[in-house]
């Protein structure tokens, strides 16, 4: 899930909310005409929270933009569920081995199949890998990957199959460019005229051509229709049609597709592990459980959202938030947070209690990193940094300064309960507690003018999902460097929304982007993982599974927690039909 200019994928891996569809709450929660009417066996129907925005992959607004361009856009690889590469427009997966990759961890060669057209006829070559990564680059572009091609020196075609990168500097994370959902790749043709401030102005980022087994026939808001690409390298997908719906409830699209029958897909479903439960009872589908990367975390902001510098920012790094800066009471805040109830009550089997950051791979945990509920500690420190009650309101206070704070949080019943919870054991700590629901759409908005969105962080605390979007989680872990602080001048598009700043961590960070040593690199990222947590720079509360709903009418579905859950629809496909049993006649059709 994508933090910075995708509003997380992540990212996405990376965050999954509540929607209200046209037609207010309870829309949300009753399948539409439209749903119920006669399904078509030829037609494949996903349901998502949010609504496409565009299809151009590198200016995405969040995960669901990402989900809908993977029909018809491909990278060169991808990591299947067991974190392996698996190639799709290239050959083969460069190694050392077979000259691929360099020893000096400077350059790959990439060679791309040579069976690979666009939807519109034209072959695909390096030329486009080329011009993808000029477009990602281009500042006047401001693509939502940028971060993923920051390592990035040049990218040259050797010839018309053959793709040469070379790095800035040794970079054992040199799969991370062009692969994934962050790494699909444009057709140089159809964008050539809209690399610039333009980018968005392009026809084709709603009427896309690609590679990949779909192609995109209808875009209006809240739904994308596809048909399957007739020049598709990997022989024709299942489906003569999808219909990629938009502003589901994740409750109502559970229902959807496990009861009413009415779909065959619901992606990453934030509900309450009890109705999710019920849900399955005597149901026509079957709930998928991933665990990826993805954490529910809560972020405490560094900087003092309400106050603003002269040139008028607020939440700005040069106004330390008043009690948010001191370590004991980010730790007593912690101490605060009863993950176990949370993980039980909210997500059940589909989420487990976490102080790790970085929870995969799992080589990167820390068995030190650990947590406790406890509220005598919490008050004892509290005490400690000077904040009591003196004028005998409840609230703690100190030099004139009431221990208040805005939490806030995108809609969805199951981030409400979690504010709840919290809530209750700060008020008994002593602290005044304001909880702020925030529409999905403006919560998780790459735009600058959504003051709302978790990259403004115009409040004290926040809780969302995100994670690593590869194996590798050098990207992701940089998200707290100081060089990535969101900020004005930077249009809030860094991944940094707490303005957290620790020279020591950047220093380890640094370091890791550089080792080629596998083990010194996994302890560095180790290292890093203890760092954040000593410092409470977040405070990690569930480690996430990607919950999908998936009609028993399907086949051959298969996700990763390293891509879109569309990374392999071209071979989704209708169960097969039962034979009838000896002696039973066949109904003629």
């Amino acid at each position: 899930m994508l933090v910075a200019a995708a509003g997380l994928s992540l990212l996405g891996t990376v965050a999954c909310s509540q929607s209200t569809p046209p037609g207010g709450a309870d829309a949300a929660l009753e399948p539409t005409e439209t749903r119920q009417a006669q399904r078509d066996p030829d037609t494949l129907r996903l349901l998502y929270s949010r609504s496409a925005v565009t299809l151009n992959p590198h200016l995405a607004t969040g995960y669901q933009d990402f989900e809908a361009a993977r029909l018809v856009y491909e990278p060169l690889a991808s990591y299947n569920q067991a974190g392996e590469l698996v190639p799709f427009l290239a050959a083969e997966i460069p190694t050392e081995e077979n000259g691929g990759v360099s020893a000096d961890g400077n350059e790959v060669i990439w060679t791309l199949r040579d069976d690979v057209t666009w939807a519109d006829g034209e072959p695909l070559t390096a030329e486009d890998v080329v011009f993808t990564f000029e477009f990602i680059r281009n500042p006047e572009v401001a693509a939502a990957t940028a971060q993923y091609y920051e390592s990035v020196a040049t990218v040259e075609a050797i010839d018309d199959r053959t793709v040469k990168i070379t790095f800035k500097a040794p970079n054992p994370a040199w799969a991370v460019p062009f692969t994934g959902q962050t790494g699909l790749i444009l057709p140089r043709h159809i964008f050539a005229d809209y690399n610039g401030l333009n980018a968005r102005d392009a026809l084709a980022n709603l009427q896309p051509v690609g590679t990949g087994p779909y192609q995109v026939v209808g875009f209006e808001p809240g739904t994308v229709i596809f048909e399957p690409n007739a020049n598709y390298w990997d022989g024709k997908p299942a489906f003569k049609r999808v219909e990629l719906l938009g502003g589901i409830a994740p409750y109502a699209a559970a229902r959807d597709v496990l009861q009413a029958g009415t779909a065959d897909f619901a992606h990453n479903l934030q509900v309450e592990a009890k109705a999710l439960q019920e849900l399955e009872t005597n149901a026509q589908g079957h709930i998928t459980t991933l665990f990826g990367a993805q954490v529910e975390r809560i972020m405490l902001n560094f900087a003092n959202p309400f106050a603003r510098t002269e040139e008028g920012e607020r939440s700005s790094p040069q106004v330390p938030h008043p009690y948010f800066s001191d370590w004991r009471v980010r730790q007593a805040i912690n101490l605060a947070v009863d993950r176990d109830t949370i993980a039980k009550e909210l997500y059940g089997p589909t989420g487990q209690p976490t102080a790790q950051l970085l929870v995969a791979p799992t080589a990167y945990q820390v068995p030190e990193i650990t947590y406790e509920y406890n509220l005598a500690k919490a008050k004892a420190l509290l005490d400690e940094a000077g904040w009591v009650d003196t004028n005998g309101d409840g609230i703690r206070d100190k030099d004139g300064v009431s221990m208040e704070v805005l939490f806030q949080a995108s809609v969805n019943p199951v981030r409400q309960q979690t504010q709840a919870i919290v809530s209750e054991s700060l008020k008994e700590l002593g602290i005044d507690v304001q909880i702020l629901r925030v529409r999905v759409d403006e919560f998780f908005s790459a735009n600058p003018q959504d003051t709302n969105s978790l990259n403004h962080f115009y409040a004290d605390m926040q809780v969302y999902s995100t994670g690593n979007e590869s194996p590798d989680p050098s990207t992701y872990l940089g998200w707290w460097s100081c060089e990535k602080i969101a900020s004005q001048a930077n249009q809030w598009q860094e991944p940094n929304n707490a303005r957290y700043c620790n020279p020591q961590y950047d220093r380890l960070w640094n370091q890791a982007k550089q080792e080629l040593d596998p083990e010194k690199r996994a302890e560095l990222f180790r290292q890093m993982n203890l760092v954040l947590a000593e410092d409470v720079a977040v405070i990690p509360v569930v480690h996430r599974a990607m919950v999908n709903a998936v009609s028993d009418r399907l086949t051959q579905v298969e996700f990763t927690p390293w891509d879109a859950s569309t990374w392999a629809i071209k071979d989704w496909a209708p169960q097969a039909p039962e034979a009838p049993s000896q002696g039973e006649p066949t109904q003629a059709k």
